[in-house]
């Protein structure tokens, strides 16, 4: 048994294989890093929530040498305050058309599409999961985006999933235990 397997569930052999090729992970942000809820204040302010083991594990795949991106629909003061605290260096907000930015960051790394992994949660992230070498859906994804992903998040969006992924991708590149860093 594996270690991902003793972590979170069963994995098959051609989902870590796909996993040890990874140099990017792009993510999405609504139902992804967070549960896909968006509160409004009386005043117009937006809230969300993060969940500090999804940061420890950004902060631990940058340390590893593994870029991350976001591409996200919406735009937000908060989601660019959590991810520049992430040090997420590609940061793609407002964007309807994910495809035009997944071409962006592709060409800026010089990445191949097996090199690169998407998790999202609905079928606006199928757009660019389609092309990519690891397409991810979270536990509680549209059930299109679940039954079309390379592999399913145990965990929800907001509650790990990310995480989780993180860790696969670690795990199979034998870099899981590198990182003794914060969550910040």
């Amino acid at each position: 048994m594996s270690l991902f397997s003793q972590l979170y569930q069963d994995i098959s052999d051609n989902v870590i294989a796909r996993a040890a090729n990874i140099k990017l992970l792009i993510c999405d942000v609504d139902g992804v890093f967070s549960d896909g809820r968006i509160y409004l204040g009386n005043n117009g302010e937006e809230l969300k929530a993060f969940h500090t083991r999804d940061g420890y594990g950004i902060k631990a795949l940058r340390n590893a040498g593994i870029e991350v991106a976001i591409i996200t629909g919406r735009t937000s003061t908060i989601v660019q305050q959590r991810m520049t605290s992430l040090t997420v260096p590609y940061i793609y907000q407002g964007q309807e058309n994910k495809i035009a930015a997944f071409t962006d960051i592709q060409s800026q790394l010089q990445l191949s599409p097996n090199q690169i992994a998407y998790i999202g949660d609905d079928l606006a992230d199928w757009q660019v999961m389609q092309y990519c070498g690891l397409a991810v859906a979270v536990a509680d994804a549209h059930p299109y985006l679940r039954v079309n992903a390379h592999y399913n998040t145990s965990l929800n969006g907001g509650f790990g999933a990310v995480r989780e992924l993180c860790d696969l991708l670690l795990i199979s590149q034998n870099k899981f235990m590198l990182f003794d860093g914060s969550s910040t």
